[in-house]
C-alpha cells in the first residue's frame, strides 16, 4: 500500500485530538475532582459552527476572522467546565464570602454562565494547557479560541458554563495565526 499524507491527514488529526483529550483529562484537578466536559467535533460540523459565528459577528467583527480560520480546521476539540460547583473551601476568589453564598447566587448567561468557582476555571486552564502542549508535541496546528466555543455553546452542543475550543489543522503553516483583521 502507498498513501499520500493528504489521504490520511484527517484521520491523523482525529487521532491527535483524541490524544489531546486524554492529556486534558489526566491534567491535575483541584481536590482531584474532575468536572471537565471534553468533546470532539469533526470537520463535517465545522461549517455549521462557522455560520453561527458569522451571525454573532454583528456584535464582534472578529467572529468573522475566526470563522474563516475555523473553516481551515480538520476538527475541533472543545473543553468546558461547570463552574457552579464549589470546592467548599471558602477562599473568596469568586467574590462571595462563602461557598454556600456562591452556590446560592443567581446565575446569569452572557457569553458564559456565571458566577464561577475560581478553582474550576483554573482546572479548565490547566486542561487546555495540557491539550495544546500535546498538540505541539504531536506537530499539529492549533489555537485556543473562545469565539468558536461561544458558537458551539449557542448551538447547544455542550452543557458547560465556561468553555474554549481548540481547532486543529495539519497544514504547511498554522492557519490560526497571522489572521486578517475583519473591518
Amino acid at each position: 500500500m502507498v498513501l499520500n499524507e493528504r489521504d490520511f491527514s484527517d484521520e491523523a488529526v482525529k487521532i491527535c485530538a483524541f490524544i489531546m483529550a486524554e492529556s486534558a483529562r489526566t491534567a491535575p484537578k483541584s481536590k482531584g475532582i474532575d468536572d471537565l466536559e471534553i468533546i470532539y467535533i469533526g470537520r463535517e460540523k465545522t461549517e455549521e459552527i462557522a455560520k453561527k459565528m458569522e451571525e454573532l459577528a454583528e456584535e464582534d467583527r472578529d467572529f468573522l476572522r475566526d470563522a474563516n480560520s475555523l473553516r481551515k480546521a480538520k476538527g475541533v476539540l472543545v473543553l468546558g467546565i461547570k463552574g457552579s460547583k464549589s470546592l467548599g473551601i471558602n477562599c473568596g476568589a469568586c467574590g462571595f464570602r462563602s461557598c454556600t453564598e456562591f452556590e446560592r447566587a443567581k446565575r446569569e448567561d452572557k457569553k458564559f454562565r456565571g458566577p464561577n468557582c475560581a478553582f474550576k476555571i483554573v482546572d479548565l486552564g490547566i486542561a487546555l494547557g495540557s491539550a495544546v502542549k500535546t498538540s505541539a508535541m504531536l506537530g499539529v496546528d492549533t489555537r485556543i479560541m473562545y469565539r468558536v466555543a461561544i458558537a458551539v455553546k449557542k448551538l447547544g452542543i455542550v452543557n458547560s458554563d465556561i468553555l474554549f475550543a481548540i481547532p486543529i489543522a495539519s497544514e504547511g503553516k498554522n492557519p490560526f495565526f497571522d489572521r486578517a483583521i475583519q473591518r
